[in-house]
């Protein structure tokens, strides 16, 4: 009963957000079937990539959408006020190569392909102040239990070389075949692994033994981003 709650709730921020009140109208303003919503309705669920369009198409907060908290929308700079770009970026740039594996924020799966995907360019003075570029890379994010926060195929940007976990910060880990992006907290004997979205419960890893073994720090999150399509 509770879920279900929580399901009209965000269906109806969504409504609001895109300005209807009909399913077919939520339906034709998602780009989705109506068909889409019948299911999610069943399922007192609302997909994750219903919030991520709605917040790409009306700049509304997407934790508010997904969540309830915080404003609506978020500030923005006054008109006049938008700060002006240079014709060329007179700065030096570093190259950050995107790695093979997928990242997982969900069920831990771990992806790779033939080859690697190039790379994006970063400001070098960034790099520099957020670590150590020779140890970086770019991997891509499987799953929606970070939601809002990063969105399934977002890109995460890692420093490798920051693997002295520090608590409450994101990080990449391994577990056994498996790599996950999580929040990090540290009890004695334990590793505690948070998700953002509710319905993913705390994980709990034992790190002796065996267990200890199989259980890598691969990097911290130093950044996110992702592509609209």
């Amino acid at each position: 009963m509770r879920e279900n709650s929580r399901f009209q709730d965000v269906l109806q921020r969504l409504m609001q957000a895109l300005d209807v009140s009909t399913d077919a109208e939520l339906a034709r303003k998602l780009g989705i079937t109506p068909q889409s919503v019948s299911g999610a309705r069943k399922r007192a669920e609302v997909p994750p990539s219903w919030i991520q369009a709605c917040a790409a198409q009306t700049g509304v907060n997407a934790h508010w959408l997904f969540f309830g908290r915080g404003p609506m929308h978020l500030p923005e700079a006054a008109e006049g006020e938008l700060p002006s770009v240079q014709a060329e970026c007179d700065c030096e740039l570093i190259t950050v190569p995107l790695a093979e594996a997928r990242l997982s924020a969900g069920t831990g799966s771990l992806e790779t392909s033939a080859a690697g995907d190039g790379g994006y360019a970063f400001r070098s003075d960034f790099l520099h102040r957020k670590g150590n570029p020779r140890r970086m890379v770019l991997m891509r994010v499987s799953g929606d239990s970070m939601v809002p926060e990063i969105f399934d195929n977002d890109l995460v940007l890692l420093d490798r070389g920051q693997t002295e976990i520090s608590p409450g910060r994101l990080y990449a880990v391994g577990f056994e075949d498996a790599i996950y992006i999580k929040r990090i907290d540290k009890v004695p004997g334990k590793i505690i692994l948070h998700s953002v979205n509710p319905a993913y419960p705390p994980l709990s890893l034992d790190l002796r033994g065996d267990s200890a073994e199989q259980f890598r720090v691969i990097g911290r999150v130093l950044w996110s981003g992702r592509e609209y399509r």
